[in-house]
């Protein structure tokens, strides 16, 4: 282990501000472990190493240094985000290698406070499914590499729980960061609609936002305050105990003929128990989730994928991407795409969330599938076994709520167990102080003990 690598992002930068350590000091030690164990994880497409310590150095000579919130913190991009002088492939072989022009908004944004952007994180094809493979690489996670990291957020995920990077930048459209951070053991925040820049194209039809993978509460506030354009929490700044919270814990799968596994609905009612002992009001109460609902989410998620792929040579994407995107265009001509479904789902949820402060639930309802060649495998085997794995997100993806995954406890595989909490439209930081709440009294490791160089 690096002297750097595998500290807080809330570490490092008051490190480089104090002057106790420069930026390229930090990076180059990041640059050291990414070159030791990235082989084993498979959690970047480009590792910008020298442009990174270039920009390391700009960060050191910035005159602002002192005021600067991510001052000297690598970060990872997702490669579904325009970096600058670098190519977005989105995990395809059907998208141009072409140089990035423009910094993507959130990029900026982490640039401005400081970051130095290391590299860019794999994702599967377009960003599609909940297991990061394709034709640039496999993403694993770094407590079991046999097992997937998720998806589609998947490298960013492997980066952070590997200690590659304190940060990640992702985006969720169906889950795409909560299921990557449950499979790893990370905090990754979602944030409501309009809380984050998206700028994402479609977007999903207005599903997916930009947020951060991170290992503690206080990392996962300070990217978030950042994306978000708010001024960071000061330094060391701890998040305040959150009020008596009126919590609802439910266990039920918002898609029909889904179960969730006794494993992972034993997490979420610990982490209910855990809660009523630290002074909150905790319920048993299921979300009023719509019977269509899945229906819904599919035709949605199929519809976005077929805008994503418009332009792209057909015969460059795998199988299951093209069935995928044509089940979206046949999702359009039926008219499945007009209907105002969000706002149709958050008038029947608006009375839970009057009752309720948060809800709680199991991020996952199984492990994660084996990390392999998913996208060599049929369409439909890949639906099911996506859905089946993770019903729990998409929900709050149509609703456009905030909503996060954290670490809780330990599931029987030995590998991280993870929940999911639900708030209120602009409830980010409520949120996230009840995971910094949990963190205290039920803290996790933070990275893996990854070693070796492996394949992808």
């Amino acid at each position: 282990m690096t002297q750097w690598a595998g500290r807080t992002a809330v570490e490092m930068a008051e490190a480089v501000r104090q002057k106790v350590v420069t930026p390229r000091e930090v990076v180059a030690d990041h640059l050291a472990a990414i070159a030791a164990r990235n082989g084993r994880v498979g959690a970047f497409r480009v590792v910008r190493a020298a442009a990174a310590l270039a920009e390391a150095d700009a960060v050191g000579a910035r005159a602002d240094l002192s005021r600067l919130p991510l001052a000297g913190v690598p970060v990872a991009v997702k490669d579904n985000l325009p970096v600058r002088g670098e190519s977005t492939r989105n995990g395809s072989a059907a998208t141009p290698d072409t140089p990035a022009a423009e910094d993507h908004v959130t990029v900026a944004r982490l640039r401005a406070a400081g970051a130095v952007v290391v590299g860019l994180t794999h994702v599967p094809e377009l960003c599609v499914f909940g297991t990061t493979d394709g034709v640039h690489g496999i993403a694993r996670n770094p407590w079991d590499p046999s097992r997937t990291a998720g998806g589609s957020s998947g490298g960013g995920a492997a980066a952070v729980a590997a200690g590659l990077v304190p940060l990640a930048l992702g985006n969720d459209g169906m889950g795409s960061l909560r299921i990557p951070a449950a499979h790893c053991g990370l905090v990754g925040l979602k944030p409501g609609t309009g809380r984050v820049p998206a700028d994402l194209g479609g977007g999903w039809f207005g599903m997916s936002e930009n947020g951060p993978l991170a290992t503690t509460a206080a990392d996962a506030r300070l990217m978030f305050s950042v994306l978000a354009g708010e001024t960071p929490p000061g330094d060391g700044d701890p998040a305040d105990p959150p009020r008596p919270l009126r919590i609802a814990v439910s266990t039920r799968s918002p898609i029909a003929g889904v179960r969730v596994s006794g494993a992972h609905a034993a997490l979420a009612r610990r982490a209910a128990r855990a809660l009523a002992s630290a002074g909150h009001r905790v319920s048993v109460a299921h979300p009023p989730y719509p019977l269509t609902f899945g229906a819904v989410v599919l035709a949605r998620w199929t519809g976005g994928t077929a805008q994503d792929a418009e332009g792209l040579d057909p015969r460059l994407l795998t199988a299951r991407t093209r069935r995928h995107a044509a089940v979206g265009r046949a999702a359009g001509r039926l008219g499945m795409l007009r209907a105002d479904h969000r706002g149709a789902l958050n008038r029947r949820l608006a009375p839970f969330f009057e009752e309720y402060d948060i809800l709680l639930t199991p991020a996952l309802a199984r492990r994660g599938p084996a990390a392999d060649a998913w996208h060599e495998r049929g369409w439909l085997t890949n639906v099911l076994v996506n859905t089946a794995c993770s019903p729990m997100t998409p929900p709050w993806n149509l609703s456009g709520y905030p909503a996060l995954a954290m670490p809780f406890g330990t599931l029987p595989t030995g590998l991280p167990g993870s929940v999911q909490l639900v708030g209120r439209p602009g409830s980010e930081h409520r949120l996230l102080d009840v995971v910094a709440q949990l963190e205290g009294t039920h803290p996790w490791r933070r990275t893996a003990p990854v070693t070796g160089q492996g394949r992808t």
